[in-house]
């Protein structure tokens, strides 16, 4: 059985791979910068907060944008929100 904490860091790893599908989901560190680790620009970054927002129904304001920074900080974001 899975916890709702692994949901959802499978959801975010799956929302992740839709913006980098180059990159290898399987070597993510969970407690690095997601934008360093997928080479992701500014709008890459902006489509994933868009995809969170959709596939979680969470509002996420700008101001929280740096607690996105990493799948831990993703994780426990959504976590808090739901």
């Amino acid at each position: 059985m899975t916890t709702p904490a692994t949901d959802i860091r499978e959801t975010i790893i799956r929302l992740l791979g839709e913006i980098a599908p180059e990159a290898d989901m399987a070597s993510l560190r969970s407690d690095l910068n997601l934008r360093d680790q997928l080479d992701i620009d500014s709008m890459d970054f902006l489509n994933f907060v868009i995809a969170l927002h959709k596939t979680f129904e969470i509002e996420i304001p700008e101001t929280d944008y740096p607690r996105l920074s990493t799948l831990d900080g993703c994780v426990a974001y959504v976590a808090e929100r739901r």
